[in-house]
């Protein structure tokens, strides 16, 4: 075994293809997504590096094609998770005491796979399988998660290094172990990168992981694991069980040896994870590590001073990228009255021009939304506001899922600054707009603090400084990531850590040292050179 003492690679964030015109990338892209389109593929459990077919299947549809089957995917039952647990359990004794810089290892080249060979195959399993369109793919399937695969070797290195201080006669140390048990990995379906980091950040500590990916982004998911593979990543670290959130969810709760759970999705599921936490948290080994992100009511916040170009395009793109499927998106705005006509203007000029399709076009700006019950949900949201006497819709509006799920870029502006779609997270390209009058800007801020019970991102759009400064401190508790003259999407890794309190999560910061410290179990060494060899102490003695 070496022993020399490893540095690893110093991360730089992954640059990003544009897909111009006549581009090699562009070519390549458009290659892999005609090849994907026209098979279909078989998607196990993945339970100790064994692929196991249970015969219970979902199908997997392109969004905005939904006809079009990509494969299907075998559900776990109660029996595989229990497999999984166990697997996972007994992958711990060896891969816990694996050198670091082995675990590194892995990690540092699934980066390299993905950036090199597997790109364009994970971009376009991204587009087909959630509807993402070329660049919203790049930034997230290629892009993000090649950035976290590099930067969480970098932090973990960082943790490593912490030492605590030795004096004479003690040498002191920390050992960061990982996690007493194995940790719950539940990913969303809007980015393959969560569904990359969510269960790599804790194994990367020395965890074993149980991972439940979206049922609606197992396609994608599936790819990932696959590069894991590739990268040397040793069988039962991260076992890959979709199925149902109840017949997954619930054994896995219930089982004594949890010991952490890595979450982004809903914040009623996450709510409900945490109640059945607390009521099972006698019979457990150890007090689970709960780490969340959870939904957003995110806002663009403008005063007077802002520059109405800039902040157009910073709602259009904020709000409509990805058809307003991130929890970053803008959702609500507070607009001043003296700006709203040429700003109303423009948005509703710009949203005009938003083509919508099938994401292999690449002139289109936005695919379909995920499947049929989101695309309900969000009708709902539509139809309320077309109904209300409080509320006006000024773009978009229409619905349409009889080829796909897709729902128009839709602008809605309310007379009411509590009004339902002001408040509630609708997770669709529906962007509502209250216009506040230019005196009263502290009680439009007060409004935006307390409207919404979430507190995940948020910016706002001014020229004058004094004035930024007095936003950013009354706004200080509504948003985790907060943007100044920019969208409140698009955070990168090792740049904007990601994460929001409130209703919208623990605020662990995916993309920091943060998160990962969360995946270690310390253990204090100290170790005396010289004891003491009689139990007297001096003041024992009178004389």
């Amino acid at each position: 075994m070496s022993n020399a003492i490893l540095s690893m690679p110093v991360p730089k964030n992954e640059p990003s293809y544009d897909y111009g015109p006549q581009s090699r990338e562009k070519a390549q892209l458009k290659a892999e997504l005609e090849r994907l389109s026209k098979q279909q593929i078989d998607i196990p459990l993945v339970i100790n590096g064994k692929e196991i077919r249970t015969g219970e299947t979902q199908k997997c549809v392109m969004p905005h094609n939904r006809r079009h089957q990509l494969g299907q995917f075998h559900k776990a039952g109660e029996d595989q998770v229990q497999l999984a647990i166990q697997a996972a359990l007994e992958a711990r004794r060896e891969w816990a005491n694996f050198p670091w810089e082995q675990r590194a290892g892995v990690f540092l080249k699934a980066a390299e796979i993905l950036a090199r060979e597997q790109r364009f195959t994970a971009n376009a399993a991204t587009m087909l399988g959630v509807s993402k369109t070329p660049i919203q793919a790049e930034i997230d399937s290629a892009c993000e998660l090649i950035d976290f695969w590099r930067f969480n070797v970098h932090f973990m290195e960082q943790i490593y290094r912490q030492q605590p201080q030795s004096v004479p006669l003690s040498w002191n140390r920390v050992e960061y172990r990982g996690l007493e048990g194995f940790v719950f990995a539940v990913t969303p379906f809007n980015f393959t990168a969560i569904a990359g980091n969510l269960p790599t950040a804790p194994a990367m500590m020395g965890n074993t992981v149980v991972w439940k990916p979206a049922s609606s982004a197992v396609y994608n998911a599936y790819f990932i694991l696959k590069i894991l593979e590739e990268a040397g990543l040793p069988p039962g670290v991260i076992n890959f069980i979709p199925g149902p959130g109840r017949t997954v969810g619930d054994p896995v709760l219930s089982h004594p040896s949890l010991a952490g759970i890595h979450f982004t999705g809903s914040t009623a599921v996450f709510q409900n994870m945490w109640r059945t936490v607390g009521s099972n948290i006698h019979r457990y080994h150890t007090y689970p590590r709960l780490v969340g992100e959870t939904g957003g009511k995110d806002f663009i916040f403008a005063h007077a001073s802002a520059d109405p170009d800039t902040l157009s395009v910073a709602l259009v793109r904020g709000a409509f990228e990805y058809q307003g499927q991130k929890c970053s998106a803008a959702s609500r705005a507070y607009i001043p009255k003296s700006l709203w006509p040429r700003v109303k203007e423009q948005i509703v000029e710009m949203t005009g021009e938003l083509k919508m399709g099938d994401v292999a076009d690449f002139t289109n700006f936005m695919g379909a939304v995920i499947d049929q019950d989101s695309f309900n949900n969000i009708k709902a949201y539509l139809d309320y506001a077309k109904n209300s006497s409080e509320a006006a819709i000024l773009a978009g509006g229409g619905a349409d899922d009889s080829q796909g799920f897709f729902i128009e870029p839709t602008i809605v502006e309310t007379s009411n600054p509590r009004f339902k779609l002001m408040t509630e997270e609708i997770f669709g390209p529906v962007l509502t707009v209250f216009v506040y009058e230019d005196r009263d800007l502290n009680q439009a801020l007060e409004l935006c603090d307390t409207t919404s019970p979430y507190g995940l991102t948020g910016s706002v759009f001014a020229r004058d400084r004094r004035a930024i400064l007095q936003i950013s401190q009354a706004l200080k508790e509504a948003a985790g990531n907060f943007y100044i003259n920019d969208k409140p999407t698009g955070a990168v890794v090792g740049q904007q850590p990601f994460g929001g309190a409130r209703a919208s999560g623990t605020n662990d910061k995916a993309g920091s040292l943060i998160n990962l410290q969360r995946w270690v179990s310390p253990r204090t060494i100290k170790e005396n050179l010289l004891p003491p060899r009689c139990f007297k102490y001096p003041h024992l003695e009178e004389s």
